[in-house]
């Protein structure tokens, strides 16, 4: 076990998006406590994005790994889509799904249960075509950097959305609160941020391999996202945890902020 937190280069050598989704994400009817946060990711997202109306032209998903579920219902609330991530082969995870390629992870069974919150109005086939066509970019991201997406330019985003990201890509607070700001450059004013991660957790497991995850309490995310500069809209924090065998977080919470006019 490595000392201190995981590094971005042990992110690059030693991530393997395969054994991660197959861990996370192999959607089934058991009771798992995987598929039971699977199951309310799913809701939390639907109820966000189609029911309390978080919409607008572009949303920018911040490290979203090599998986597409958090966009399934944010496709139906957005035109155009950015997926943005740091290691390169949750860029080609993502795109071999994109691309309809041989070996691209089946999200079918995700999928239909997404198009049964959102009440059957299309079948799943038809509802992966329009996430499709939505992402019209995947781009590398590193939240610790002023310019997280680099020289690539875009035009203000109505949302921001990080899944499951910020608390493995910030060693510490202050580099949390100094990747909100960063994210806040991305944003435009009036437009919404949206975070689902775990909270207490200080390590995730994919396969033998160990990750860190920062510690956060609701104090902390709270008062991290106010400093950066949005109002806290929404926050609701879920008791189901991982096995200990995948991680050790204590619940996960769902925040919507919106970003202040005066903030940077």
């Amino acid at each position: 076990m490595e000392s201190g937190f995981t590094s971005k280069d042990t992110y690059l050598s030693h991530f393997n998006p395969r054994v991660y989704l197959e861990k996370y994400y192999s959607f089934g009817s058991t009771h798992s406590a995987e598929n039971q946060i699977l199951r309310l990711l799913l809701k939390n997202l639907f109820n966000i994005f189609c029911v309390a109306g978080v919409k607008g032209d572009l949303l920018i998903d911040i490290g979203s790994g090599p998986t597409i579920y958090q966009l399934l219902s944010a496709c139906e609330s957005f035109k155009t889509i950015i997926a943005t991530d740091y290691t390169d082969q949750n860029l080609q995870e993502l795109e071999k799904w994109l691309k309809k390629e041989p070996g691209a992870f089946d999200w079918s069974p995700v999928v239909t249960y997404v198009c049964e919150l959102e009440g059957n109005r299309v079948k799943g086939p038809e509802k992966e075509e329009k996430l499709r066509r939505a992402v019209k970019q995947v781009l590398k991201c590193d939240v610790t950097q002023s310019q997280p997406l680099g020289a690539v330019s875009l035009p203000l985003a109505d949302c921001l959305l990080s899944t499951l990201c910020l608390d493995a890509a910030c060693p510490d607070l202050p580099a949390y609160r100094a990747a909100l700001r960063n994210l806040g450059s991305l944003l435009k004013p009036g437009g919404h941020l949206v975070i689902i991660d775990a909270l207490k957790s200080s390590y995730y497991m994919i396969g033998e391999q160990r990750f860190s995850s920062l510690c956060l309490d609701r104090e902390a995310v709270e008062a991290a996202v106010r400093e950066a500069g949005y109002a806290i809209k929404q926050f609701e924090v879920i008791a189901q945890s991982y096995p200990s065998t995948m991680a050790n977080n204590e619940g996960l919470f769902f925040l919507v902020g919106q970003k202040l006019s005066r903030a940077a």
